[in-house]
């Protein structure tokens, strides 16, 4: 009898992930392009809809998407002729530039950013305990890729200035949050928190050195296999 064919576990993963986003990215085409939008502008008015309500400079927008200012400066334009956002000078400093949905680009927002919830419909098939070890994973995932300078800062709990891992004894919620001053477990972590604050230096380097930020994060937090 011949032995089947190996091929490594994560070539495997990396595989199934690929398959992943390319469903992802045509389900993106799909709706933007039923608003005449390409996937770039849909994920700005998506942006805009979710992480930023008093709006948003070209720089931030451009880093939360992982593209260069010029790519970002052609789909805002595209977006600003379309009517669906407006430039607006900031009240608090007159020479900072934000971009704001308008009402027609909220509208638009609204439709396009309801894409991944197909994905959500996938992901409520797995048990409790697969989706709890799924998110430990991808937060490892997306933190490394991070550290690589792969992908843009994601709003997640394990880099922001308010998280303190490994600070309790109970090990259903061993991390704490500053800034609601409570303590919670692996199953409550976050990918995209609207309340997040960068921290001042990056995971790898909190290990050899005190973070200066308000908050004085302790050793990086252990992923355990959830229950």
């Amino acid at each position: 009898m011949k032995s089947f064919p190996h091929t490594p576990l994560n070539e495997r993963l990396a595989t199934g992930l690929a398959k992943l986003g390319l469903v992802m990215k045509s389900k993106a085409w799909r709706l933007a392009s039923a608003d005449k939008l390409t996937p770039t502008q849909g994920q700005i008015l998506t942006q805009l809809l979710t992480q930023c309500p008093g709006g948003c400079t070209l720089q931030e927008l451009a880093a939360g998407l992982g593209v260069r200012p010029p790519t970002a400066t052609e789909a805002v334009a595209a977006l600003e002729r379309k009517k669906l956002v407006a430039k607006r000078r900031d009240p608090q400093d007159r020479r900072v530039v934000r971009i704001r949905l308008t009402r027609k680009g909220e509208a638009a927002a609204r439709r396009v950013s309801g894409w991944p919830d197909f994905l959500a419909q996938a992901v409520s098939r797995l048990d409790e305990g697969e989706q709890a070890s799924l998110l430990g994973a991808m937060i490892k995932m997306i933190r490394h890729l991070q550290e690589r300078g792969e992908i843009p800062l994601a709003r997640m709990c394990v880099q922001c200035a308010y998280f303190q891992p490994n600070a309790h004894r109970d090990p259903r919620r061993p991390h704490h949050c500053h800034f609601v001053d409570a303590a919670f477990g692996e199953r409550d972590f976050r990918l995209d928190c609207p309340d997040f604050q960068p921290g001042l230096i990056s995971i790898s380097q909190r290990r050899q050195s005190k973070c200066p930020s308000q908050v004085t994060p302790m050793e990086p937090p252990r992923f355990h296999a959830l229950k």
